[in-house]
């Protein structure tokens, strides 16, 4: 006659032993999932002219790179430079969570959850992000560039 063991007299079993471990899977991750990948918040950029948040940028032409661009985060503010010429600027907070992007590379990349957004119109290129980075006012004048607060 074999004897059940009880919670009461703390045996492990088999059973025992694959439920705690399937919980203990299931509870590391749901809390990966949670995980920032990175801090969201770059070092300042130089270039910028910026003081505190939400502050413009004046940068120049030659320091946005073509096909990229430039994340501002002081200023709060993306300059990409889609084509040859062709100058955009946007938000650089991520609409998934606040988080400030981090980089460009063909794509605006905020590091906190993975999205990424378009260097053209600011759209969502990958998720977890749904709206678009906000469109900021652009000038250019000569070889400066300057993007408004």
């Amino acid at each position: 006659m074999t004897r059940e063991p009880t919670a009461l007299t703390g045996e492990l079993t088999r059973r025992t032993l694959i439920i705690r471990g399937g919980l203990s899977a299931l509870a590391i991750g749901a809390l990966s999932s949670c995980t920032n990948y990175g801090s969201g918040a770059p070092p300042s950029q130089a270039g910028s002219t910026s003081a505190g948040t939400g502050a413009g940028v004046t940068t120049t032409k030659a320091d946005i790179p073509v096909g990229s661009g430039k994340v501002f985060a002081d200023a709060q503010t993306v300059v990409t430079q889609p084509k040859s010429g062709q100058f955009k600027a946007f938000t650089a907070i991520c609409t998934h969570q606040q988080c400030i992007v981090a980089d460009v590379t063909t794509t605006i990349n905020c590091n906190c959850h993975g999205s990424k957004y378009s260097i053209t119109d600011g759209s969502v290129v990958n998720g977890p992000a749904q709206r678009p980075l906000a469109a900021k006012a652009l000038k250019a004048s000569g070889n400066k560039l300057t993007v408004s607060g």
